[in-house]
């Protein structure tokens, strides 16, 4: 007899990572406009079983459906990586720092680093005022070293179903 989930239990990553739903995910991953029924006939399944596996995906969290744009493309001439050494708990400067909207991505570090943040600002002017007015302002901040992107040579989204 299977066993049945009760309506406000959560369904582990591990039980929704099987085969088909890694198979589904690299559909997608390859094209996020891909259609239901085209994923379908992929994976082996119905539409309407792609349709449901796709959305317990997203409402669990494994996997969001979004339009990665260039920066440069749209207004933004300057990347930047920017290491930050801090004093007390790193998790309410990470929170601070990730609050701000020119911030991509936020992570807490072991090694030199407490935090790596990037940014993607307008220009280098831009990029300054974040990092002085918004980062080295915060009390916590003991000191930022900033990597400026020059190039971005490989960037890719496919790591997540192998």
């Amino acid at each position: 007899m299977q066993s049945r989930r009760s309506p406000g239990q959560r369904l582990s990553s591990d039980t929704l990572l099987d085969d088909v739903n890694k198979a589904i995910i690299e559909q997608l991953q390859q094209d996020g406009r891909r259609s239901y029924a085209a994923m379908a006939a992929a994976v082996g399944l119905s539409e309407a079983a792609v349709r449901q596996r796709v959305q317990r995906l997203l409402d669990a969290g494994i996997m969001q459906i979004v339009a990665v744009t260039d920066p440069l493309r749209v207004g933004f001439h300057r990347e930047a990586m920017i290491g930050v050494r801090v004093t007390g708990d790193t998790r309410v400067v990470a929170d601070t720092i990730a609050a701000l909207p020119e911030v991509d991505y936020v992570v807490l570090t072991a090694g030199s680093f407490d935090l790596i943040v990037e940014i993607v600002a307008e220009n280098d002017e831009h990029l300054l005022e974040l990092i002085n007015e918004q980062i080295r302002a915060l009390p916590q901040v003991l000191a930022t070293e900033t990597f400026v992107y020059l190039r971005l040579v490989k960037q890719t989204y496919t790591w997540g179903a192998r």
